[in-house]
């Protein structure tokens, strides 16, 4: 083996040993599916989140059939409540969302479906989503965790 060679693996090497964590990392199964559609990770149990309908970024909650994700939890008016469920797939980890024409929640990786009280309706998935509690006080929606 020549001096070229030897550079040549020795700067191959390292490059895999700089860019192999940022690789693996973007395939683990944490990162979000969709970009931009969750607000954060799910606060810690015990806690709440409260959200104020009658701001413009939550208002549309308001309308049957619409949903959002906030930190990591699906928010859907059934049109008699609001639900709120987990916004991960229990089979591997992807960002779940609602589909209001069909009134279930769609997993857009492996085709899970799911109901509106988070029960499984079609596999890969067979454990639930995580429901949550949802109490409406005025304009205010305060999600229990």
């Amino acid at each position: 083996m020549n001096r070229r060679e030897v550079v040549q693996k020795f700067l191959l090497g390292g490059t895999v040993l700089v860019l192999a964590p940022s690789i693996l990392q973007s395939c683990s199964k944490d990162s979000a599916m969709n970009p931009g559609t969750n607000t954060g990770g799910t606060p810690p149990a015990g806690s709440s989140i409260n959200l104020d309908l009658s701001l413009s970024e939550n208002s549309a909650l308001t309308a049957k059939g619409s949903s959002k994700i906030v930190q990591n939890i699906l928010l859907i008016n059934t049109g008699t409540n609001i639900v709120a469920l987990s916004s991960i797939c229990t089979h591997q980890g992807c960002t779940v969302g609602y589909n209001p024409s069909r009134g279930d929640i769609e997993c857009p990786c492996h085709g899970s479906v799911f109901s509106t009280s988070g029960s499984v309706l079609n596999g890969p998935a067979t454990s639930p989503l995580r429901s949550y509690s949802v109490a409406e006080t005025g304009n205010v929606l305060t999600i229990m965790l």
